[in-house]
């Protein structure tokens, strides 16, 4: 079997989020000699990030083309050194994460086996998720409050969220790592309100987006644990901050999760090595796809660290991270943003399968599920050209 051709498509998902440039998921699909199709997903944020990154895949389409796709860890490596002197993490191996899930899906199809059953078979029957992007529109410590406890009813016992409103602007925006006393205090009323409606057993998870210098987040996130008992604090600082982290679990007594911004195990070596996170939460989408995501859960494994797979994009991300979840020992829980469920399946041919608290994968070839490429072509952005289209 050879690779025929390569496609990347971004879409408009008509998601209620606008961020810096509005909200783009980018689709990869690969196609071959003998029929079969497998298709990935490379999409990024803010400010048309999966533009980039389809327009990366048409830079290595003529590298692929003639390939066999069942030699996935070897195409890995072609496409992850090609770019080595542009620098190989990040941008590259967010165009390597299309392919690498597209190549997985075309294996399953190939071998008539889910992706899973390849990675080892279950370690888990279905998998585990907190919940995020339940708290659309709301403003006020009430309406959080309303909006958790609807979600708890829904089933999930574990929620995620940002509350300090203000630095909202400011994202990926890091200045001075400051916030005002009003926006810290509104954002400790949030929490609280939290706790109060939906009780203790539920786990609260904090996102700080990399916004704060370290006096700031080590307040912040004691404050918070002392007064709602977050589950954790993640991403406290922007990811060059290994050094601030340091300090930070020096004086912290909330757990720490860090990692949807590194890429590899490289970026996570050091991470693990000197213990700066509780937990850790690599994209499937960013780092490098279902491959990486494989090899990175493994060595946090050896140093007893829970991974948590970030997930805020589309249909592709959340399946390729399932899959890898499903056989992964220290899997902890797979993010799941609510308000993404009615738009990512009408992606696909057919809607994934939420319930309580849990995704069910099916037992089907690949990725389980198939992209819907009729809805994609009706989606397509308008800015969007493929080469050749």
């Amino acid at each position: 079997m050879k690779i025929t051709d390569v496609k990347a498509y971004v879409v408009n998902p008509g998601l209620p989020i606008d961020v810096d440039g509005g909200w783009q998921y980018a689709f990869v699909t690969i196609h071959t000699d003998e029929g079969l199709t497998g298709w990935g997903e490379c999409s990024n944020v803010p400010r048309r990030g999966s533009f980039i990154t389809a327009n990366g895949i048409n830079e290595v389409r003529e590298v692929l083309i003639g390939e066999d796709p069942t030699n996935i860890d070897r195409l890995w490596h072609k496409l992850f050194r090609r770019y080595t002197y542009l620098g190989s993490r990040g941008y590259t191996t967010s165009v390597i994460s299309g392919v690498d899930i597209a190549l997985w899906d075309l294996k399953g199809k190939t071998l008539n086996r889910p992706i899973y059953d390849l990675l080892g078979g279950k370690f888990y029957d279905n998998v585990r998720l907190y919940a995020n992007g339940w708290f659309t529109d709301c403003s006020t410590p009430d309406e959080y409050a309303a909006a958790a406890k609807k979600t708890v009813e829904f089933g999930h016992n574990s929620l995620k969220l940002d509350p300090f409103l203000e630095m909202g602007p400011r994202h990926t925006d890091y200045i001075d790592g400051q916030i005002s006393p009003e926006g810290e205090e509104l954002g400790y009323d949030i929490v609280r309100a939290i706790r109060d409606a939906v009780g203790s057993r539920v786990e609260i998870l904090i996102d700080a987006h990399g916004h704060y210098n370290v006096p700031t987040a080590v307040r912040l996130a004691n404050n918070l644990f002392d007064q709602s008992t977050i589950g954790w604090f993640e991403e406290p600082f922007p990811p060059e901050g290994n050094d601030a982290l340091r300090q930070f679990r020096q004086q912290v007594h909330a757990p720490v999760c860090v990692g949807e911004r590194l890429f590899t195990r490289y970026d996570f070596m050091p991470i693990l090595r000197e213990g700066l996170a509780d937990y850790i939460m690599p994209d499937v989408t960013w780092t490098g796809g279902i491959t990486e995501l494989r090899k990175i859960a493994t060595m946090a494994e050896a140093y007893f660290i829970p991974i948590s797979p970030h997930n805020a994009q589309g249909p592709g991300q959340i399946l390729a991270g399932s899959h890898v979840s499903m056989v992964t020992p220290n899997f902890y829980k797979l993010e799941h943003a609510t308000s993404f469920i009615p738009m990512n399946s009408a992606f696909l041919t057919e809607p994934m399968d939420f319930h309580d608290n849990v995704l069910e994968l099916p037992d089907k070839p690949g990725l389980g599920h198939e992209l819907d490429l009729d809805a994609v072509h009706s989606r397509l952005h308008p800015d969007w050209e493929w080469p050749g289209d």
